[in-house]
């Protein structure tokens, strides 16, 4: 099978990123395209033909060694595809089902958090296209206890954005402690910011939503796809809010959704790392009973609910599609910040 393989960590360097291939250095090209086994599934695993996989901003912080991985290894943790194969020749419920794969390989299990379902908090989970091979391949292999099943109505392009942008962005719509008739402020309106808004529409729809962008165009897709008010963060929106939900990389957002929140608000940063500071003044932002949550992986539930919710509803996600041999084009154009939407490889 083809494969992207990670040698050895590396900068993924943007000059001249653009959507068309650019033949470069090794060393600028991190991720090689090679020919090896498909891989056979071992005791409790199922092969997958990958028929899609997200290229996630993750994928680029395992490339640059941010986070670390074995080596060598498949990036990609945001898989559809088909169960071709189960372990040790067994039959399953899963053959010839589409499924999904998602960031957490598998969790101990047996750990406090496992047991109370919270297995995005293991302390010793397994990274999908981290600590096993990911995606980033036609085929690859998983738990089946951490396989997700998918629906065959939607295209695979589509649904690959879900198991990581769009649990993510689910799971912190869920830790925000939304109730219907409050307001919903979203800072940053990427992949999975356009996600989420469908989803509070549909289980939500009389929450008030404001969202926050520097980008008119994102701006404009906001009011498209249902929100209330749209505007550069430094605006005024049009009342306080009552919950906010933080999807950029930078401090500042942070004590801006503070200001503009009411007492007793509650504040979620869907973020893993800030690129800079956040400066916050207890009297000013915290007081009055204001709350700060972060959002850590997302948990099995959070996949299942969402991939049920893509087969019910119309969800407009919008994706780049790229070859496998395009892969380092995609992370470049990643990087840079030129995909609209979100990057997908397309493997079928």
């Amino acid at each position: 099978m083809r494969a992207a393989v990670l040698y050895e960590n590396a900068e993924i360097k943007v000059e001249g990123a653009s959507r068309r291939i650019i033949e470069l250095p090794w060393k600028q090209n991190p991720l090689d395209i090679v020919e090896i086994n498909i891989p056979a599934p071992m005791k409790d695993q199922v092969l997958i033909r990958v028929e899609a996989c997200g290229v996630c901003y993750t994928d680029i912080d395992i490339i640059e060694g941010r986070v670390k991985c074995k080596l060598p290894v498949i990036p990609g943790h945001q898989i559809i595809g088909k169960v071709v194969e189960s372990s040790n020749g067994h039959s399953s419920i899963l053959l010839g089902r589409r499924v999904g794969v998602a960031w957490i390989a598998r969790s101990c299990g047996s750990c406090d958090y496992c047991l109370r379902s919270e297995e995005n908090l293991c302390v010793d989970f397994k990274a999908t296209g981290c600590h096993v091979d990911g995606g980033y391949a036609e085929y690859t292999t998983a738990y089946k206890e951490y396989v997700y099943e998918a629906p065959e109505n939607v295209d695979a392009s589509k649904l690959a954005p879900l198991l990581c942008a769009g649990a993510v962005g689910y799971r912190a719509l869920k830790l925000s402690n939304i109730k219907s008739g409050l307001r919903l402020g979203l800072f940053g309106f990427g992949a999975s910011a356009h996600i989420l808004i469908q989803v509070i529409r549909r289980l939500y729809p009389d929450v008030e939503i404001y969202v926050f962008t520097r980008s008119q165009e994102h701006r404009d897709l906001a009011m498209r796809l249902g929100a209330d008010w749209s505007g550069n963060p430094l605006e005024e929106p049009p009342r306080k809010i009552d919950r906010a939900i933080d999807f950029t990389p930078v401090g500042e957002t942070i004590t801006r959704a503070l200001e503009l929140m009411n007492p007793g608000g509650r504040l979620v940063i869907n973020v893993i790392r800030k690129q800079t500071p956040i400066n916050l003044i207890y009297e000013k932002h915290l007081w009055h009973e204001k709350e700060v949550k972060s959002v850590a992986n997302v948990t099995r539930r959070d996949v299942k609910e969402l991939l049920k919710l893509a087969g019910e509803i119309p969800l407009e996600v919008h994706v780049e599609e790229y070859e496998l041999s395009e892969v380092n084009t995609a992370l470049r154009n990643l990087k840079s910040a030129r995909v609209k939407g979100s990057a997908v490889l397309r493997l079928i």
